[in-house]
This record gives C-alpha cells, structure tokens and sequence, in this order.
C-alpha cells in the first residue's frame, strides 16, 4: 500500500484548497473504526471520509454512499457535540509524516469561540483518530485508547497531552541531499535512510540512483516530489483488472502493466481502498455471518444426535411392557426387598431376570414398568415430530449457509443475517445497520439466445421470484439435491423443448454456478415450468416441492453477458 508521506501531503493540499472555511453539517460512523463528515463550503458540499483500520486507514474526499448504524456510537456522539457546526481553519501535514491535522473553530456550550484539532494518524496497525483541544494540547477523546499496557512509550487516552509519534532514525524526504543519496544504492539502503516514502517510490529513487548522475537526478526527483510538481495519480493494475498498487506520482516499476488514471489523489485512493477493503468487508462480515450460522447448526446436529439416541432407547420399550406383564403374572415368586427375580418367559419358554426397586412391592414394581412403557410410547412421537423439526431446519440453514458463501456484496449479506433474525435463528445485534426500505433487485443475466434469467440471492428472494415474479409458463431451475438459489428463465410462452436445449443448459450453468456446487463439474440441475411448483403450507422461505421436472449434467458457468 502506497499511502506514504508524499500521498499524505497531497491530500492535505487537496483538502486545504476544497475544505478551508467549510462548515460541518453532519457526522457519521459507518463502522466502529470510519468517520464521515459532511462539510458544506462556498464551492458546494463535499465528504470527507477518514478511517483508522489496519489495512485501509486513509483520509481522502469521497463520492460514496455509507450505511449508518441505527444507533451513532459513543464516538460519533462526541464528534457530534465538539464538532457539529465548526468551521475549518486549515488543514495540513505533519512534517512529512503520514498525519493530518484539521483545525476547526466553533463555539463551546457558554457560546465562547474554542478551537479544536482533529488528528488523523495513518500508520498502519497504528492508525488513529484523535480530536484535541487545540488551545492545551489534551485528547479530548480518540478512536482507539491506547494505555500504557498496550504501549509504554505513547499513550493516547482522554486527558492526556497529545504527543506525536517517537520520531524515526531517517531523513525527511524534503529535506535529502544530494550527498546523502550518493551513499545509498538499492531499495532496503533509501528506505532506511529517507522518510515519508512508499517501498514503490524507493525503488523508483534507488533505479534512478544507478544511473549516469544518479544522486542528483534523485535529489531533483525527490524535489518535486515533495512540492507536488507534476502530480498523476493512478491505480496501477494486474493482468486480471484488480489493484496492485496506487500513488499520486507515474511509478516506473508499472510502465508494463496497465492502470487507471484519475484527476485528483482523493479519487485514486477510494478507488484502490474500495477495491480492497469492500472485498476485506465482505469477507469478515460473511465470515462473522457465516460462524454465527454454524454456531446454530451444529447445536441442532447435537439436538439431532440426542433425539435419535432417545428416539432408540424409546423404540426398544418393549423390554419394560415384558417385565411389567411377567411381574405381574409371577407375583407369588418376589421376595419382599428383593432387588430381583428370576422368572420363566412366556413367550419363549427362557428364563429372564428382572431388576427390582427392594423399596417396593411386586405389584408396584410391575406398575412402574408400565408407566415407562407408557411414557416411552409417548416419546416415540414426540422425538419423531422433534427430529423431523431439526432436520426442517438444519436443511433450511445450510441453505442461507450457501448463499452466505457465496455472497458477493455486504448488502446481500446483511439480507441474509436478517432473514435468519426474522426467522429467530439469530439475535439483532446491537447497532445493527438499518437495511435498505426497498427490496433488493436478483440477480439477472441473458443467454446467447437472448432469454431473460433471473437468479435469487437469498431464500425469501428465491420465494417472491418463483412465486410472485415468474410466470406458470416459465422455466424454473435448481440443482439437484444441492442447495442453491432459485433460477427462473423467461420463456416468453415457450416450452423448454421449444426455447432449445441451449438456452436451457445455459440456464442450468447459471443456476450450477450459484449453487453449492460452484467449484465442481458435471453438476445436476433439475428445470420444470413454474406451475408445477409448489410451497408446502407453513414450509421454510425458500424450499418447495415439485414434479415433472427433467434434470441436465451441466458445468457452473456464468454467461458473458450478464446484465
């Protein structure tokens, strides 16, 4: 990651030229670790976005919408309180490290003018945000407390004084020389010695440096580096379109690969970080969603376990109905206090041992076994209905299981954690973000024939496509026996051997791929038109029966041309 001080210093300009005078309207917390601002200035409004995470802290303006949680956190409260309605004085770099500090002024609860300072620190797993008071210098509060316990050196606690950084053993890189670039040679040797710089822009310096005249094509390089002459920033990409890397100045080290280039810093860096981080979030949040749901599936495997296990005992009762009917029949041969007898069977002319409570008589002793004949009877059918209600539910639960792994956005999984919350498999959580009011729109795409297919991304999606949005008429497709979304394909009154056995299997590839099976082969796909599927009354969103239904062996493929 590219956010080194010559990165840093940019958005400071940037935002000292866009900002300067702006007034705070709204702030928000997205995330326990994101600040957004809304800021209106004579120019028009702008968002600025901060962040303190590990691996995508960064400040840059931004053009995105955010998720709020319903409750602002205790942080976003402060912010509100201090900073609602403050005015930006400036805005601008700590030396050359990668800390901004944004001045505002604003008014205090008795209507005094008080100035506060808002620092953001991009260090990596040391990243913060801290609001100061700018008149003493005391953190008033910060994103991340750090004691003592955590750090001995640098504390960062409310009330303390705010002191920066322990400065590094290394050289500005505004203020390097000629002569002291001249005794490096290779990237680790100009790392060491210059600070502020990204490990890409190191190299860059240390290519120039071999050279004829070297120190001093680097000392001038570096110049206008850090007076931001010649500013280009870009995303620089790899052979599958993804970011590799970022920085505001053309990186030598690329000139082979392609890249994306946009007119200010504030644009590059969100579009490297969302690239990144909108991948990372998606794969916690459906990690976290995805542990949650195994956390409840394996107490009803456990369930499961212990019904089976006293559904056996229940169905080898017969035991008991014996022993009560011989006691019954042989009460002449039981000893008072005897704690067993031995009787003939009846049934098979063998003798057989009957275990007895000595406290009691024969006649009761007989009467106990009858009574837990009777109760185990009565449990076969209680533990029958109970399994067949953990069974309901483990199946429907490895189905959202499915679309959880296969989730491609966190709004699509935010809709799963709340169907499983409105189905009682899991707790709101508190804070939890409001989803959107409207409902989100499957999945669609069009084969080579040009035939509409749409695909559901979660059960209760899978039930308003089959049966509110599909036609009788239309084809409707799920794996065989896997779990998987719903798939229904437009047949625009055609039968399937009407629509041809392309489109169909272009269909079956379509619902293959968003399946469980995604990553195998020759994967069955069952297709029957829409009116011969049915929803069982009181059935689990997403699961049906059906009938007359064919099945193709298909390999999971998406069509290129998805809509």
């Amino acid at each position: 990651m590219a956010f080194d001080g010559l990165v840093t210093r940019a958005v400071a300009a940037e935002l000292s030229e866009k900002l300067i005078l702006g007034k705070v309207e709204k702030i928000y917390q997205p995330e326990s670790d994101e600040l957004v601002f809304n800021i209106h200035t004579q120019s028009g409004n702008h968002k600025l976005y901060m962040s303190c995470a590990t691996n995508h802290a960064r400040i840059h303006l931004s053009g995105e919408s955010y998720e709020n949680p319903a409750q602002p956190p205790a942080f976003c409260m402060l912010m509100r309180k201090h900073l609602h309605g403050a005015r930006i004085e400036s805005v601008a770099q700590a030396g050359c490290e990668r800390i901004i500090e944004i001045s505002f002024e604003t008014q205090n609860e008795l209507g005094f003018s008080v100035n506060k300072k808002l620092i953001v620190e991009i260090m990596g797993k040391h990243s913060n945000i801290t609001l100061t008071d700018a008149g003493t210098g005391r953190i008033i509060d910060c994103m991340k407390h750090i004691s003592i316990d955590v750090n001995r050196v640098r504390q960062l606690l409310p009330g303390k004084t705010y002191e920066y950084p322990p400065a590094q053993d290394k050289i500005p890189f505004d203020e390097v020389t000629e002569s002291d670039l001249a005794q490096l040679s290779g990237e680790k040797a100009v790392l060491s010695k210059v600070g502020g710089i990204a490990p890409a822009v190191a190299r860059e310096i240390a290519g120039v440096l071999t050279e004829s005249g070297g120190p001093a094509k680097a000392c001038t390089l570096l110049k206008s580096m850090s007076s931001l002459k010649n500013l280009s920033p870009a995303v620089y990409l790899d052979e599958a379109g993804s970011p590799l890397d970022f920085h505001i100045f053309a990186l030598s080290e690329f000139d082979a690969g392609s890249k994306k280039e946009f007119a200010s810093a504030s644009e590059a860096i969100e579009n490297y970080f969302l690239s990144k981080s909108t991948t990372n979030r998606i794969r916690q949040k459906s990690g976290d969603l995805e542990r949650s749901l195994q956390a409840v599936l394996d107490k009803l495997y456990l369930k499961k376990q212990r019904l089976s296990e006293d559904l056996l005992r229940a169905q080898n009762s017969d035991e008991l109905r014996l022993f009560g009917e011989l006691l019954t029949a042989n009460l002449h041969l039981v000893q008072p206090g005897a704690k067993s007898v031995t009787v003939v069977n009846y049934y098979d002319g063998q003798e057989i041992s009957i275990p007895l409570d000595e406290r009691l008589s024969a006649s009761r002793n007989a009467q106990v076994y009858f009574k837990k004949y009777g109760k185990a009877k009565t449990a076969i059918h209680e533990k029958q209905t109970q399994l067949t209600e953990a069974d309901i539910d483990i199946n429907y639960l490895e189905s959202v299981k499915s679309f959880v792994q296969n989730a491609s956005s966190i709004e699509e999984t935010e809709a799963l954690r709340e169907e499983l919350v409105s189905g009682g498999y899991l707790s709101r959580k508190k804070n939890a973000f409001a989803l959107r009011k409207h409902r989100q729109k499957p999945l669609e795409y069009r084969t080579s024939t040009g035939y509409r297919v749409l695909v559901g991304k979660n059960n209760v999606e899978n039930d308003n496509l089959t049966f509110k949005t599909a036609g009788a008429k239309d084809i409707w497709l799920h794996t065989k026996d896997i779990h998987g979304s719903h798939v229904i394909l437009f047949s625009e009154g055609l039968t399937a051997d009407e629509l041809g056995e392309e489109t169909i299997y272009e269909a079956a590839s379509i619902a293959a791929y968003h399946s469980q099976a995604r990553g195998g082969e020759n994967v069955p796909v069952d297709y029957v038109p829409v009116r011969l599927v049915k929803k069982p009354a009181g059935a689990k969103p997403g699961m049906v029966i059906f009938t007359g239904n064919r099945t193709v062996w298909v390999n999971p493929e998406l069509p290129k041309n998805k809509e």
